[in-house]
């Protein structure tokens, strides 16, 4: 399949050198940013238009709806190139309310809308071990499955347009609070004293187990802060839901204060940490650190 890729970051990079180890071949904006090994195999376009004009279906990893909206409705942007029959695949983690009405646009352009979020950060990107979480119709869905499949592992049509991204909001609130939670756990560790490696060790043969603990928990023991998935892109996600929240009328009290964790992150110089860096918020108000990097 012809594939336009826009987008091609910590997750987008590895997500497309993994399409084209697929065999598929891909259109690529933006000479500069190109990295070398999607470069030497990808045809570079000069705009967007053109990217669309070539694929068959597009997909888009970008930070936010603002940035979706610009790659999909600028001046020469993906959708002044696309015809009728062709895919626009948004994989960023975006607004359901505002992919709810992009959909509606490209629909009308006789072309199919799937929003396709994804879990698992650069490390699933890499390893092709994704969760995709995907809301459109059954048929686009079936259609480029196979694309999915070359990314990542867990895959489900979640429902409609709009069902992914809800999901991906819903996946976000349980990592951030689980994070939360096991900085917690490690730092009340260290501060009574015991060995935060070995409570790590110990925890991850009981129900407390989770891929949090063992990878962020891991990250925190380690000092390894570097993304990842970022602190600012996270607050971003939990902005979602806030805002989802107020317009459901329902209230989400551990979200806000874990959002507030965040906020506090930023505001001591971290909007670039990886999200387990939140550990380093309650390490700064009990003045005591989980672990020695």
């Amino acid at each position: 399949m012809q594939i336009g890729f826009v987008g091609l970051g910590i997750m987008g990079r590895p997500m497309a050198h993994n399409l084209m180890q697929g065999g598929h071949r891909l259109f690529v904006y933006g000479r500069r940013t190109v990295p070398p090994e999607i470069r030497d195999g990808a045809t570079v376009c000069d705009t967007l238009r053109e990217v669309a004009q070539h694929a068959e279906a597009v997909i888009i990893m970008v930070p936010d709806t603002p940035d979706v909206e610009n790659v999909l409705f600028s001046q020469d942007g993906i959708a002044a190139g696309l015809s009728p029959r062709k895919t626009i695949i948004d994989m960023s983690s975006i607004s359901p309310i505002a992919t709810k009405a992009f959909a509606a646009r490209i629909v009308q352009q006789g072309c199919d809308y799937l929003d396709a979020p994804v879990s698992g950060g650069e490390v699933g990107a890499r390893a092709a071990t994704l969760t995709i979480m995907v809301g459109g119709s059954e048929a686009a869905f079936r259609r480029v499955r196979p694309l999915f499949e070359l990314m990542g592992k867990n895959i489900t049509l979640v429902g409609e347009v709009g069902a992914g991204q809800t999901t991906k909001v819903a996946n976000q609130i349980i990592v951030a609070l689980t994070i939360e939670a096991v900085g917690e756990a490690l730092l009340f560790a260290s501060k009574a004293g015991a060995d935060p490696a070995r409570v790590r060790e110990a925890l991850m043969g009981g129900f407390a187990s989770s891929r949090i603990l063992e990878v962020h928990g891991e990250r925190m023991i380690k000092r390894t802060f570097d993304p990842g998935f970022r602190i600012e892109l996270h607050q971003k996600d939990l902005g979602l839901a806030l805002s989802g929240a107020r317009a459901l009328n329902l209230s989400l009290p551990n979200t806000a204060a874990t959002q507030e964790l965040f906020n506090c992150a930023a505001a001591l110089g971290g909007k670039g940490w990886d999200h387990s860096g939140l550990v380093r918020v309650l390490e700064h108000l009990a003045q005591h650190q989980v672990a020695q990097g």
